[in-house]
C-alpha cells in the first residue's frame, strides 16, 4: 500500500529511560541484524517518516555510539535533562524542541520496546490516521488501546504546556477527538520490559 496521500509526519523514541527491569539498556539490544534502536529506525524510515528524533538521557555514550554507528544525525538527538522524570518527560522535551521542520504534520510517539511490531501494522495505523487526520489515533486489540501513538499538530500544540502527569493522562484529558484503529496484530499487547519478555519477543525472529 502506497502512502501517496500520507501528509508529513514525525517520529519521537523516547530513549531517556533506565531500562531497569531489563537490566541493560533496552535501546542498545541484539535485534534481529542489528540492534532495538537500528530496527526501529530502519522501519519508521522505510514507512516514509520526514524527520525520526531520539530523545535521551544526558551523557548516555553509549546510545550516543551505537547512534553514530548507525549514522543517525546528531541534529536529530533530544536531550531530555531530567529522565528521572519518566518517560513523559522525554515527551514534553520532544514537544518544546524547536528542530522540528516546518511541514510536518503529525507525530507518532514510537517506544522503544516495540521493534516486533510488523510494518503492516504501523502502515495500517499511519492510513488509518490519514484518513482521521484531526483526531489522536492508537491502535487497538484486545479490546485496549496500545501504542504507537499518532498526535496530530493540533495534540502536539496541546502537549507543550501540558500540567499531565502522564501519556496516559494526557491523552484521556486532550481536547481533541480519539479514533481508534482495530488491528489484528498480538504483538501490540505485548512489552519488552525483562529479560524474559526480550527472549520471547525474538523467538518468531
Amino acid at each position: 500500500m502506497h502512502m501517496t496521500n500520507q501528509t508529513a509526519f514525525g517520529v519521537i523514541i523516547p530513549g531517556a529511560g533506565a531500562s531497569a527491569r531489563m537490566g541493560r539498556p533496552k535501546l542498545l539490544l541484539p535485534w534481529r541484524d542489528t540492534t532495538v534502536i537500528g530496527q526501529l529506525l530502519r522501519q519508521w524510515g522505510e514507512l516514509g517518516a520526514a524527520q525520526i528524533t531520539v530523545v535521551h538521557r544526558p551523557n548516555d555514550a553509549p546510545l550516543a555510539a551505537e547512534l553514530d554507528r548507525l549514522d543517525f544525525p546528531r541534529a536529530d538527538r533530544i536531550e531530555n535533562p531530567q529522565p528521572e522524570h519518566g518517560m513523559f518527560s522525554s515527551i514534553l522535551c520532544a514537544a518544546n524542541w524547536p528542530g522540528w521542520r516546518k511541514e510536518i504534520a503529525s507525530w507518532a510517539i514510537a517506544l522503544g520496546d516495540q521493534p516486533h511490531l510488523r510494518l503492516e501494522t504501523l502502515r495500517q495505523l499511519l492510513a488509518f490516521h490519514s484518513a482521521h487526520a484531526g483526531a489522536i489515533c492508537q491502535p487497538e486489540f484486545g479490546g485496549h488501546t496500545r501504542h504507537p501513538v499518532i498526535l496530530p499538530r493540533a495534540a502536539f500544540a496541546e502537549l507543550k504546556n501540558s500540567r499531565a502527569a502522564t501519556l496516559k493522562d494526557f491523552l484521556e484529558l486532550a481536547p481533541l477527538p480519539r479514533a481508534q484503529c482495530a488491528v489484528a496484530d498480538g504483538g501490540l499487547s505485548l512489552d519488552m520490559d525483562t529479560p524474559e519478555d526480550y527472549q520471547r519477543l525474538q523467538a518468531p525472529a
